[in-house]
């Protein structure tokens, strides 16, 4: 099993860029861990408590239950994947049925973070973007998905995300094997990855 980290800033490309190595390697290969299903359950707090939330810092997440749940995978058990709603900030009862595959991928932010999970991982991966064309991709993404305003989101990037990216996201890119600049548009330094990680399962 290869066990790759993929973090990076808010709206700097990493889906995209998960999604491309998935399309490169054989069908049912893969499996993505999102970071953001392991946001620790705010349901005890009142909602406009949990709207002011900072989720841009390492204790948002429960990192016990995901390096858990990443051991429970390199056993051969199959775990069960909590999953999280931004609009009332609450983990949901469903959970994601997930077996282990011969690559799981642990997508977020804050994925480089702990270093108990970076010695778990064999690719780390740190996917950089320009900071304005990652605050266009949050305006378009909070509004649609998670029913904020304009104004709301730029207030929130001003006083949470750009501070948050500064003191706790890129400093984990000291810790990457490889950066991937441009983030999802960078097709050459893709290729690269998804040739070393066929490479490494042939």
């Amino acid at each position: 099993m290869i066990v790759i980290g993929i973090a990076g800033g808010t709206g700097s490309g990493k889906t995209t860029v998960v999604r491309k190595i998935i399309q490169s390697l054989p069908d049912n290969s893969v499996v993505v861990l999102s970071q953001d299903n392991y946001y620790r359950d705010l349901s005890h707090l009142p909602l406009n408590e949990r709207l002011e939330t900072n989720f841009d810092e390492p204790a948002a997440f429960e990192w016990e239950l995901l390096i858990e749940h990443i051991k429970q995978l390199k056993e051969g058990k199959t775990i069960e994947q909590p999953t999280y709603t931004y609009v009332t900030c609450t983990r949901n009862a469903e959970t994601i049925r997930v077996e282990p595959k011969k690559v799981v991928i642990i997508e977020g932010i804050l994925a480089l973070t702990s270093e108990e999970l970076r010695n778990m991982m064999n690719i780390k991966v740190f996917v950089d973007a320009d900071c304005d064309d990652r605050l266009i991709r949050v305006i378009s993404r909070d509004i649609v998905e998670r029913g904020r305003t304009v104004n709301k989101v730029i207030e929130r990037y001003q006083e949470v995300l750009k501070p948050m990216h500064q003191q706790h996201i890129e400093p984990t890119k000291q810790f990457a094997d490889i950066i991937i600049p441009q983030g999802g548009h960078n097709h050459v330094a893709i290729d690269i990855l998804t040739n070393y990680i066929a490479k490494i399962l042939d």
